[in-house]
């Protein structure tokens, strides 16, 4: 959970960079000196970067019945399954994280972590750790998650509409669905959400609430839904 000191947050979105109380508004990318920026005024150490969604995508795997012995071999495995799931081309810097008896794996493209890196340790300021903001806000309802329930992680894009991440649990993650086309919230609800809902209660697990992080309104639906305070920290402990 948050807590009020600890290392510094960098907020990493395409409409908004925040570290230390100052945002800048990059418009896609940021380059280096956006975030040089950003990092210079905060204090010597790590950092914890918090990134848009769609700049680091998840994958949920379900079906992996036997991994291959080794951890080179186990990495290229967990590699070849992100890039094929999700169509990526490029290399990719890939994490897997065991769930129960399923895998989440979180990627970043090389060509985005490594410029990103290099700036943080040229300034001091080296990146701790680097998750998507969806993992970020689901950690955050940890207390939430011991009965089924679903998250929408929102980006802003044009003219009032967002792109991002649907995330559902029953105890544990058990579903994650991204969308880089720009949709409003109607559009989200209809065509995400309710079909979302809809195969959640035919597998037994419908959500007893909805999470909304990055809209300040929602439109009502068949489970309660809850605006997340948009408050970003500054710090946060390691």
């Amino acid at each position: 959970m948050i807590r009020s000191s600890g290392g510094p947050v960098v907020w990493v979105e395409p409409s908004r960079l925040q570290a230390g109380g100052q945002t800048k508004a990059p418009g896609g990318v940021p380059t280096e000196d956006h975030l040089a920026q950003v990092l210079a005024p905060l204090p010597a150490g790590p950092t914890r970067w918090i990134v848009d969604d769609l700049w680091a995508p998840s994958l949920f795997l379900q079906d992996v019945v036997e991994l291959p012995k080794g951890t080179e071999a186990r990495e290229a495995f967990f590699q070849w399954r992100y890039t094929q799931g999700l169509g990526l081309e490029g290399p990719q810097a890939v994490q897997a994280l065991a769930i129960g008896s399923a895998w989440l794996l979180v990627g970043i493209p090389q060509s985005l972590v490594e410029p990103w890196t290099q700036v943080a340790a040229k300034l001091a300021r080296p990146i701790f750790a680097m998750v998507p903001r969806w993992l970020w806000l689901y950690n955050r309802l940890a207390p939430s998650q011991e009965t089924p329930g679903m998250l929408l992680s929102l980006a802003p894009a044009e003219s009032g509409t967002f792109t991002g991440s649907l995330v559902a649990w029953g105890g544990t993650l058990s579903l994650i669905r991204q969308w880089h086309e720009p949709a409003d919230a109607n559009t989200w609800m209809q065509e995400r959400v309710l079909p979302t809902l809809a195969y959640l209660q035919r597998e037994g697990s419908m959500p007893h609430g909805l999470w909304i992080w990055g809209s300040s309104t929602w439109p009502s639906g068949p489970v309660p839904h809850h605006i997340l305070p948009p408050e970003i920290p500054a710090q946060e402990a390691f």
